[in-house]
């Protein structure tokens, strides 16, 4: 078993934003392993968004600005929910988002400083300017969930509600993965860790090809549940994202995403 130390912990935690005892308590049961505990962690919220209140500066928020072909995701930080709600925060995110879209990552940076410490003297909270991503491309959509989930999508052909269509499912359902393609053999095997010990317990007693079938039936779904293009589709149940791209003859170019 690894050493599970404070780094390891914060490690995790600012990859989940679950609290410190849910990430000390999954690396506990994943013997130190980071990447098994963001498995059980994921299998414990399923669909849900892995999040928790009580972070320090890890709230905040995730705003995009569209200007013609380009986009621009930003996130700004603060230390509560709270904060992330008052109005001059939210103004402030407006504000730099909008100079982002039309300047470069390294302008808005400089730029978001001196609104920035204003912003932390009055509001009293520590705020940081986190993720900025831009993208461009022709058919583009974005969609910013609750403040705190967003994603920008790229697509080679389609229209611009495609784009968005796909984009508001990314940031409703967060998939870990575009294609199963992407899914690489240590994903696997990390999976098969966790689920192993569940089919042992709930197969107790059943002979061993039982077992491999129960193992890989909870593996299959697992991974079926984290992949974006075998997701069924959020407004439209009865297809999957891929059948949705395939009747506008579309592929995915390019998708960007991030999660508070």
């Amino acid at each position: 078993m690894s050493t599970i130390t404070m780094d390891v912990i914060k490690e995790l935690r600012e990859t989940t934003g679950v609290s410190v005892m849910q990430c000390k308590r999954a690396l506990e049961e994943a013997g130190g392993d980071v990447e098994k505990a963001l498995i059980i962690l994921r299998k414990q919220s399923g669909a849900a968004a892995l999040k928790k209140a009580d972070r320090s500066a890890a709230d905040g928020l995730v705003v995009i600005k569209e200007k013609g072909n380009e986009a621009v995701l930003l996130v700004l930080n603060c230390e509560t929910d709270f904060v992330a709600k008052n109005v001059d925060f939210i103004a402030l995110s407006e504000n730099i988002a909008d100079y982002a879209i039309e300047h470069s990552i390294e302008e808005t940076k400089e730029y978001a400083q001196a609104p920035i410490a204003e912003a932390i003297q009055k509001i009293g909270e520590n705020i940081q300017l986190g993720s900025i991503q831009k993208v461009s491309g022709e058919v583009l959509g974005s969609y910013v969930h609750n403040g705190k989930n967003g994603a920008l999508v790229v697509l080679s052909a389609g229209n611009t509600n495609l784009a968005k269509d796909i984009a508001m499912h990314v940031s409703a359902m967060r998939p870990t993965f575009i294609t199963r393609e992407e899914v690489t053999e240590a994903d696997t095997e990390k999976a098969k860790e966790v689920f192993r010990a569940e089919v042992e317990e709930n197969g107790a007693g059943k002979p061993e090809e039982i077992k491999e079938k129960m193992l890989q039936g909870k593996l299959d779904s697992f991974i079926k549940e984290q992949v974006l293009m075998e997701q069924f589709f959020i407004k439209d149940p009865s297809k999957t994202i891929a059948q949705l791209l395939k009747e506008a003859n579309a592929t995915i170019v390019l998708i960007e995403k991030y999660s508070i």
